[in-house]
């Protein structure tokens, strides 16, 4: 009866320790009480055998792969969708709505540097609007062709323009406009290449003022993506006061006594 208690525990153990369990192969979970003289040379002499795993805590980790007899279609969904989509360049999200001023915030400019600036936009400040200064002239036929910045403007006297902001001028500041490209009157018309040297136009500023707003929307389909930002530029009003570097016609004042006469004589007709 001993001998068959025997034969059993050993036939558990050996099933233990055969087992593709590696964790089952550890001696720890065999207890003293049925360690006999017999099973421990059966234990050593199978442990000893390069047929039993060794010892460890891993625990074996079992990967199931699945077939399937579905066409892989992968391919042709990821072909739609990139002619589907649209490619959207990566702007910048920064809110514009806001004003942002032309000249760096805490940046103190010379004099030197104010002018030089202003030579490259197209402009020099002469200074303040004086009580004398007849900024409202009679009409005269002659027309300019200036630029400041990017942009070109045809002008007369009188005209009042808008232009981007200009910088180190205040309201009721003179300026002289030097980026002058065309003259022209009722006798001659005079062209620059690109520029014309003797040629001016004078111009006081009236106020600063923003322009009406313009909304910027973004989207990107299937991506909920939508943006709305809004932006007011920013503007300078210009108002010309004269022009010169080109020969003006006088223009010959109508008398209110010949008005009288041309009405007697249009009623006697």
């Amino acid at each position: 009866m001993a001998n068959r208690r025997c034969i059993q525990t050993l036939t558990r153990h050996l099933s233990y320790l055969l087992s593709p369990n590696p964790s089952l192969c550890s001696l720890n979970s065999i207890s003293p009480q049925t360690l006999t003289p017999a099973l421990l040379n059966s234990i050593n002499t199978l442990t000893s055998s390069p047929k039993c795993p060794q010892s460890s805590t891993e625990v074996s980790s079992f990967h199931r792969h699945f077939s399937s007899n579905r066409p892989n279609n992968s391919d042709e969904e990821k072909e739609d969708e990139s002619e589907d989509e649209t490619d959207y360049d990566d702007d910048d999200d920064e809110d514009v709505d806001g004003l942002e001023s032309n000249s760096e915030p805490g940046r103190e400019y010379t004099p030197e540097e104010k002018e030089h600036e202003a030579a490259e936009i197209g402009y020099k400040v002469i200074g303040p609007l004086q009580k004398s200064d007849r900024v409202f002239k009679p009409y005269e036929p002659v027309y300019a062709v200036i630029q400041i910045g990017s942009h070109q403007f045809k002008v007369s006297n009188g005209d009042s323009i808008f232009v981007e902001k200009l910088k180190f001028c205040e309201v009721n500041d003179k300026l002289i406009l030097n980026k002058v490209l065309l003259l022209g009157s009722k006798t001659q018309t005079i062209i620059g290449r690109p520029i014309l040297p003797d040629a001016a136009v004078h111009a006081v500023v009236e106020e600063h003022a923003l322009d009406a707003k313009v909304l910027i929307f973004k989207k990107k389909r299937r991506k909920n993506y939508r943006r709305t930002r809004g932006h007011r530029q920013e503007l300078t009003k210009l108002r010309i006061t004269d022009i010169q570097g080109v020969e003006k016609p006088e223009v010959a004042p109508i008398l209110k006594t010949e008005k009288k006469d041309a009405k007697k004589v249009a009623v006697a007709a």
